[in-house]
């Protein structure tokens, strides 16, 4: 019989490998150091492998050892989604579920639809985590988090995902500006020589340039922001425009700021907001159950048809 490594160990390796300190390593698995360097020493003889190149200063995997990382991904994530699949089968969202959320969506939709979803399911323990797609897709991959509200359209070739709201966009412009008082603009009419966006990495960014169909063309390029807050404080300073999504709007976060807000037009496409979950999640009933709920709460869930 095959001695196996133990799922505490495959845990230390990975969290090892991507700490590469045994210090902070220990830290986050919540034990000592010396246990968790005796279990990596102990995996190392199982094995008959040396996993992790030790120095003074830092500890590095060996090539062997990264590609072991990758398989102890996919083994704790198989062993997550059997205590998954037995609590579904228990009583459905309920019990901690971690949640990534994009950072254009975060601070307008989540003080929105959290305090709802508590009332809705009481037994669910909703843990928050904000920052780009990318990153978030990556921790959704490792089994770091349970599921995604992301913005779309975007590719994610890894997890399934079901549409719960639709989120237009609105032009903010300076007081005094020539546009100021126009009805709603068409994606042609915006001037995208003035239009300032958000720097490289945010989706954002692209769903607004989809929006005035810009990919390739002219826009502002001498600044880019960091957040929806830097954009409009630019705006209101009579320095560019922006595209701002209706739930910010809608939000009352940029109530006060000295700037016009003007709709575009439905043929700019909007964004599409939407739950993502791993393919192989064994809640993904849970998950479009929790999809549907968030649509309701918003008030503009999907097409029954």
């Amino acid at each position: 019989m095959i001695n196996l490594p133990t799922l505490r160990q495959l845990r230390y390796l990975v969290v090892l490998s991507e700490e590469c300190h045994f210090g902070r390593a220990a830290d986050a698995c919540l034990v000592t150091q010396s246990t968790l360097s005796a279990g990596i020493k102990e995996l190392e003889g199982l094995l008959g492998l040396q996993l992790f190149e030790r120095t003074k200063r830092r500890v590095v995997p060996t090539p062997v050892g990264l590609d072991l990382v990758e398989r102890a991904k996919r083994t704790l994530a198989e062993a997550e989604g059997l205590v998954e699949a037995a609590r579904a089968a228990g009583e459905p969202l309920s019990g901690p579920l971690h949640i990534g959320v994009i950072p254009t969506i975060s601070p307008f939709l989540v003080p929105r639809v959290v305090p709802a979803l508590r009332s809705r399911f009481p037994a669910l323990q909703p843990y928050l985590r904000e920052d780009q797609t990318a990153r978030l897709l990556e921790r959704l991959e490792a089994g770091e988090l349970d599921v995604l509200i992301l913005a779309y359209p975007f590719d994610t070739p890894d997890a399934e995902s079901q549409m719960f709201m639709e989120d237009p966009f609105w032009l903010a412009l300076p007081k005094g500006h020539a546009l100021a008082s126009s009805a709603p603009l068409a994606p042609d009419e915006v001037p995208t020589e003035e239009l300032l966006l958000l720097e490289d990495g945010h989706c954002l960014r692209d769903h607004a340039l989809a929006a005035c169909r810009l990919q390739g063309g002219r826009r502002h390029e001498g600044f880019r922001g960091t957040s929806l807050d830097t954009l409009v404080q630019m705006v209101a300073s009579n320095l560019g425009l922006t595209l701002l999504p209706r739930m910010a709007v809608d939000s009352g976060l940029f109530a006060g700021v000295d700037m016009v807000l003007r709709p575009l037009s439905t043929d700019a496409a909007p964004r599409q907001i939407g739950l993502a979950w791993r393919a192989t999640s064994a809640r993904k009933e849970e998950f479009r159950t929790l999809a549907a709920a968030l649509g309701e709460i918003v008030g503009n869930g999907p097409d029954p048809s």
